[in-house]
């Protein structure tokens, strides 16, 4: 299950978490966005030991600007609060899993 986040959990969830965490930063009207969610939902029900985020850069755009994403989809991976992996563009699933 990929969890939704947003302004008020992004910390919390994200670079306050154990683990890997990855982030797909999104918005509602980008093509290549409505691409990447079937893929990131279908990894996230096959990897229990990530968790799986998506964040609207709509609606959290503070927290897409402080992290420098300017172009989306944007996939971040953060390993126990440290942004190990981040770079835009449709990623393919087995890019994905090379990344985790």
């Amino acid at each position: 299950m990929v969890m939704q986040l947003n302004k008020d959990n992004y910390e919390q969830e994200v670079m306050k978490a154990e683990g890997t965490v990855l982030v797909d930063f999104y918005a509602d009207w980008c093509g290549p966005c409505r691409m990447q969610a079937p893929i990131v939902d279908q990894l996230s029900e096959e990897r229990t030991d990530v968790k799986f985020c998506k964040l609207n850069v709509d609606e959290a755009t503070p927290i897409a600007i402080e992290l420098g994403i300017s172009t989306i989809p944007t996939i971040m991976v953060v390993k126990n609060g440290e942004i190990t992996y981040k770079q835009a563009g449709l990623m393919q699933k087995a890019q994905l899993e090379a990344l985790l």
